[in-house]
């Protein structure tokens, strides 16, 4: 299997001004929990449960940060067809199309898991000297985090920067902050032919918002 790779784009000087401060206005407010672990796409070790977390919901993103929603489906969509050899698209269902995913001090971390949409963006919103880095294992068979860190790639949170990847074969999680502070990211999930949206699991939307 190829090893794991990623494509970065430096947005610094093309995101609007004083996003960073609606970001943070908007985190302040995240739905922060202990998180099931999610049925089908989860690689956390059976031992663990639930990860405490925070998240801003999608319809809170479009009522709050709409630079953010139009971005994901205008210039960020761009972006993500120039990191893949598909056409892509944003998704229809708005509400996982773009979140927040968001960490608070010491305690919290990001679910180890496998993406079941072809191509993940990720828009870091903070910077972290130590912590709260993205690891991706490149054992598709890596079963909880342990195994994860033993073979990877880590990807340090830089604010600004947008990133892309294909998360289906490569378990990855989000580690814990090493100081005290906030790391947030935007999430954004986008399909293509040979992967639509259509592919993602039941049991995800019936987990995640109770669908039938």
């Amino acid at each position: 299997m190829p090893r794991f790779h990623w494509t970065t784009f430096d947005l610094n000087d093309v995101l609007p001004p004083g996003w960073q401060r609606d970001i943070d206005a908007v985190a302040a407010d995240a739905d922060v929990r202990d998180f099931p672990r999610t049925p089908v796409l989860s690689r956390e070790a059976t031992t663990v449960r639930h990860i405490r977390r925070g998240r801003v919901h999608a319809d809170q993103v479009r009522d709050h940060l709409s630079w953010l929603y139009y971005s994901y489906r205008g210039v960020f969509l761009e972006l993500a067809g120039e990191a893949c050899a598909e056409r892509v698209v944003t998704a229809g269902d708005d509400r996982y199309g773009v979140v927040l995913n968001v960490q608070v001090g010491t305690d919290m971390r990001f679910e180890c898991h496998v993406d079941s949409n072809p191509l993940t963006g990720l828009l870091f919103c903070t910077d972290h000297p130590e912590g709260g880095e993205l690891v991706v294992a490149h054992d598709a068979n890596a079963a909880d985090i342990a195994e994860v860190e033993r073979d990877c790639s880590v990807i340090r949170p830089h604010a600004g920067h947008l990133i892309f990847f294909d998360g289906r074969e490569h378990p990855h999680y989000a580690r814990r902050l090493a100081t005290s502070g906030t790391r947030i990211v935007a999430v954004m999930n986008f399909y293509t032919a040979s992967c639509p949206e259509a592919t993602r699991p039941r049991e995800l939307n019936k987990h995640l918002y109770g669908d039938r």
